[in-house]
Order: structure tokens, then sequence, then C-alpha cells
């Protein structure tokens, strides 16, 4: 009887025990999975991709070379994608699946102007077969684990992309169409500033302000409110807004390579540079273990204000990139 008890007193110490290392092992992989993707060179990507592809780059490749590697190196970093895991260490993780959501959201709408403008010459041309089926893909649910996961459905929107790009590269095959035009690189451009609009404001809420109540609708609403936002989502809106402006960096490199020629003919190609350097600001290193939210000018640093100050620097000179573009 004492032994069958000390047996099943064993196999509890070592259940016990085999948890606890799961547990550790599990933190020691979560901090390795919770480091950023490194930026990459979007020209060499390209030219790797078409070299195994066997084609030469034409008009639009680097640009959608480009969407298809920043896809992929959400799905493929260190521990995948994470947005969807139900198991630790990525079910404890917040801050790359904030990233990952900032990429997606910039996936998302360069998956939409590939397939509703850069592949078609005008409003009434017929869309491209492979973007029809890519775009709503990208747009797949980024939490769903199970039957079908995320990972999955952007795969297939992935391949939709390679086939875009293969027909693309096909002399023989002029269904496949990138126009580098201005005003369909100016619709983009609009949702860019739109999309930075809000994250600029979002960060600079995590200390609190007094703004005054722009909605003009029909529901009476009060002149003034008080924005915060909640010190345990401060690091989401960061973590969110560091993942945009990777995604963004990468696709206005690529805008350089295949609109260089109307970004020269327009006199925008310092603006697009400007653009890029202030982007490439965001993506600095953080140092502190933590995202602080110091209090403005108080004792210790607020890295939302930091990156808010960049996006902002970033989004006036989208806009002043979208008012050249206009110009004749």
């Amino acid at each position: 009887m004492a032994d069958r008890k000390d047996a099943k007193g064993g196999s509890g110490r070592l259940i016990v025990w085999l948890v606890v290392l799961y547990l550790l092992v599990a933190l020691v992989v979560g901090m390795f999975w919770s480091q950023e993707p490194e930026t990459f060179n979007v020209q060499a990507s390209a030219n790797t991709r078409a070299e195994e592809m066997g084609v030469q780059p034409v008009r639009g490749f680097t640009t959608t070379a480009t969407l298809m590697k920043i896809t992929e190196t959400m799905l493929y970093k260190p521990g995948g994608y994470l947005s969807n895991d139900i198991f630790p260490p990525g079910v404890w993780l917040d801050n790359i699946p904030s990233w990952e959501f900032g990429v997606l959201v910039q996936v998302r709408d360069f998956s939409r102007a590939l397939r509703k403008d850069f592949s078609r010459s005008q409003s009434q041309s017929t869309e491209d077969k492979d973007l029809e089926i890519a775009e709503p893909q990208l747009h797949f649910d980024g939490n769903s684990w199970l039957v079908p996961d995320s990972e999955g459905e952007y795969k297939r929107g992935l391949e939709a992309l390679q086939s875009y790009l293969t027909r693309l590269s096909d002399p023989n095959e002029p269904t496949a169409q990138f126009y580098a035009r201005a005003d369909n690189l100016r619709q983009w451009l609009l949702d860019v500033e739109t999309r930075l609009g809000s994250l600029s404001q979002r960060l600079s809420a995590s200390v609190g302000q007094r703004r005054l109540n722009e909605d003009t609708g029909a529901t009476p609403l009060p002149s003034e409110e008080e924005v915060r936002t909640p010190w345990t989502e401060v690091d989401d809106v960061f973590y969110e807004a560091r993942g945009t402006s990777w995604a963004l960096l990468h696709l206005m490199r690529a805008i350089e390579v295949d609109f260089q020629e109307v970004l020269e003919k327009k006199n925008a190609l310092v603006g697009l540079r400007q653009t890029i350097r202030e982007l490439e600001a965001t993506q600095e290193a953080l140092w502190s273990p933590v995202v602080l939210n110091g209090s403005g000018f108080g004792v210790f640093a607020n890295h939302s204000l930091v990156l808010a100050s960049y996006i902002s620097r970033a989004n006036a000179a989208i806009l002043d990139l979208r008012e050249l573009l206009a110009q004749g």
C-alpha cells in the first residue's frame, strides 16, 4: 500500500516538474518570438525572386514581390503567425500579434489597391483573375485558428499573388498588367494618410488629451471630450504602429522603384524619400524592456509620443507628395 502511495506521489511530482519545465521553456521561447523582424532590401529581394522564377523584373514586379515578402515575413518569422495562437507561449504574447495586425492592415490595403487600381487601366476595365482571389484571402479573419486557419487562407492569397506575378512577368501574357500612374498612386496614398492619421491620434492619446469634438453629425455631442488610451492598451497601439510603419517602409521603397518615372516627372521623388526617411526612424531599436508611458515633459520617456511624432511627419510628407502628384 505504501509503495503504491509513493508511486502516485512520485508521478504527481513528475507531472508538476514537467509543467514547470514546460512553462520555463515557453517563457524563454516567448522572449525569442517577441523580437520584431528586421527590415529587408526590397530591390535585392525582388531580384532574388526574379532569378528563382527565371524572369526579368518588369514594372510592378518589385512592388508585388515586396507585398509578398511582407506577407511571408509575417507568416514565417520566428514563432510563425501568433495572432491566432491558443497555447503558450503564443497565447501569452500581445506585442507581436499587435505588430502583425499593423502589418496585416497594410497588406490588405495594398492588395485592394492592386486589385482595383494598379492592375486596371480604367474604371471600366476587367479585374485581374488572380487578384480577385488574393484580396479576399488576405482579408480573412486574423484570429481563426482552426477550420480554416488564418495562415492557410493567407497562403492561398500568396499563391494567387504568385500567379499574378508570373503572368505579369510573361511578355506573352497580356492579361496581367501594372499601371504606374500618378492617379493610382494618389488613391493608395490617401488610404495610407488616413491610417497614419488615426494611429498618430491613438499614440498621442497615451497621455490623455482634451480635444474639441469635430463631429458634425445629427446627434448633439459634447463640445469637448477627454481622449485617453487605456494603460493596458498603450503597448498594443505602439506595436500596431510599429508593424504598420514597417510594412509601409518597404512598400514605399518598392514604389520608388516602380514609379520612379512618374515621380521624377512630377518632381515628387524627394517627397517620397522624405517619407521613407521618417518611416525608417520609426524602426529604431527600442532599448527599454517595456513601452514607457511617461507624461509629456515628465521624468520618464513616452515612447508612444516619440513614435507619434515620426508618424505625423511621415503623414505630412505623404500629404505633400499627393499634392505634387496631382499637379499637371
